[in-house]
């Protein structure tokens, strides 16, 4: 019903940035809210940030390891969401995973969206 398919992950050196997209596809959305996650070999998957989209507008949320360095934004008209990262540490390197629910509402909760791209992979060196 929805795909999902996140872009932008590659090898970047420590202190650099990197822009991670992501496109939704096979319906539209209206009010809706989408997340990025990330999970690397061995560890559970780990909330980075979230955005809400309604009429009213968006609200965002981010998990304390990111705040100041990330920053999550939408295009509702193009069905796509964001993620601007700076000031990359080597804690940083994981595969990303953006995801999408069908109703709006912002949540922490991996469990709480119903969709799921097939990840991309950002790797920082030190």
């Amino acid at each position: 019903q929805v795909r999902l398919v996140e872009s932008g992950g590659r090898l970047v050196q420590a202190g650099g940035s990197l822009r991670l997209s992501c496109a939704a596809s096979g319906r539209t959305f209206n009010n809706y809210a989408m997340g990025w996650f990330r999970q690397a070999p061995g560890k559970e998957r780990e909330f980075v940030a979230a955005i809400t989209i309604s009429w009213s507008g968006g609200a965002t949320s981010y998990a304390d390891s990111v705040k100041g360095r990330f920053t999550i934004s939408a295009d509702n008209a193009k069905t796509t969401v964001y993620l601007q990262m700076n000031s990359l540490k080597p804690d940083d390197t994981a595969a990303y995973f953006c995801a999408a629910r069908s109703n709006s509402g912002l949540t922490q909760r991996y469990e709480e969206y119903d969709y799921w791209g097939q990840g991309t992979q950002v790797t920082v060196s030190s």
